[in-house]
């Protein structure tokens, strides 16, 4: 099992409304929803200088400064191999924490806290892209579209 899906399986102090919902912060990326537990989201943040990391791989952005701490930001579109940032002024950071350490998940946009079934969660399709099938945990079918929850321990651990 993920690790994911055991921390979004093992918490009860996720719920609002039953031991059976877990909470998810919403965000986008090309156009696709996705999801982390928000037990993972330390801090959500927009207009946060990036300084470069000499001969870091690419999908490492740089890194923040959050609160004194330092934190590795990850390039979530190179990550999955997406093309760079339309609207690069405009890209939002979702800061998690995985080990001890934070790292800065660069998106194009955060959405709302969803409140979902856990008995709802689908495994991952096996027609999904293989760079986003590599990085879910599950999926949700919404009212109009799917909602991909990401592992954050497979897209740290995997970076190269």
């Amino acid at each position: 099992m993920s690790n994911a899906l055991a921390l979004v399986e093992s918490s009860n102090s996720l719920t609002t409304q039953s031991s059976t919902s877990q909470e998810f912060v919403s965000m986008r990326l090309n156009g696709q929803l996705f999801g982390i537990s928000v037990m993972a989201v330390q801090d959500v943040m927009r207009k946060q200088p990036i300084a470069p990391i000499p001969l870091a791989p690419g999908v490492i952005a740089g890194s923040i400064n959050v609160r004194g701490r330092i934190v590795t930001a990850l390039d979530m579109r190179r990550r999955l191999g997406l093309l760079t940032y339309p609207e690069p002024d405009k890209v939002m950071k979702v800061v998690v924490e995985f080990q001890n350490e934070l790292y800065a998940f660069i998106v194009d946009a955060v959405g709302d806290v969803l409140s979902l079934p856990m008995k709802q969660l689908e495994k991952v399709p096996a027609n999904m892209d293989p760079a986003w099938r590599s990085l879910a945990a599950g999926v949700f079918k919404l009212e109009k579209e799917l909602l991909v929850i990401l592992d954050v321990a497979r897209v740290i651990e995997e970076l190269e």
